[in-house]
């Protein structure tokens, strides 16, 4: 039984995964736009909006965040509530690991993107990205490391919920592509993975 449930579970991702990789010339230009506009707005807003401020915007875990919202608006680990939850829970386990073991690396690294996974799984908002910016909070900077609990709304949270914005846009401004992905859509799917399974 176990063994059939495994090897539903393998063939339902290959056929997500294979049906993800079909992009057509169309999408490609919306995901390369998206993702340029979304980064590009939160480097913005750091280097002329914040010129004169230490705060931080830009995090190397929103490139891959912007990977999925938009190359992969399908995936459940794309949709808003893994993007901006991820982040948030994962940007808190981060910075409570950082503040309880401040100069244990060894520790502190593993531990942030291992509890941050937990933390994510059991909250229902897993987004790889959110690994990094645990991460982030353990080994970034000195100026990452003094914000302290105001690393999880500025950066994490703001430069998401641009990413998140540009994405609701972008992702719908073709009828080919729609985001957040409904309830029903991920049923069809699921149905047709089936009924393709079994035939």
């Amino acid at each position: 039984m176990l063994k059939k449930r495994v090897k539903r579970t393998l063939r339902y991702t290959r056929y997500i995964y294979y049906r993800e990789t079909l992009v057509n010339r169309e999408e490609k230009f919306w995901s390369f736009l998206g993702s340029f506009i979304g980064i590009g707005l939160i480097a913005f807003w750091q280097i002329f909006l914040l010129k004169d401020s230490d705060s931080l915007f830009l995090i190397g875990s929103f490139g891959a965040s912007s990977v999925l919202v938009f190359g992969l608006i399908q995936s459940p680990l794309a949709q808003p509530r893994n993007l901006i939850g991820g982040h948030l829970v994962s940007a808190f386990v981060g910075v409570s690991v950082q503040s309880l073991l401040p100069e244990i690396i060894w520790l502190t690294a593993p531990l942030a993107v291992s509890l941050s996974i937990i933390a994510m799984q059991f909250t229902k908002t897993l987004h790889p990205p959110g690994g990094a910016t645990a991460l982030l909070a353990v080994i970034g900077s000195d100026k990452i490391k003094l914000l302290g609990y105001n690393y999880i709304l500025f950066p994490v949270l703001s430069g998401a919920l641009v990413l998140l914005l540009v994405a609701l846009i972008f992702n719908n401004i073709t009828p080919n592509r729609k985001y957040p992905v409904s309830n029903n859509y991920k049923k069809r799917l699921k149905r047709l993975f089936f009924i393709r399974q079994r035939s």
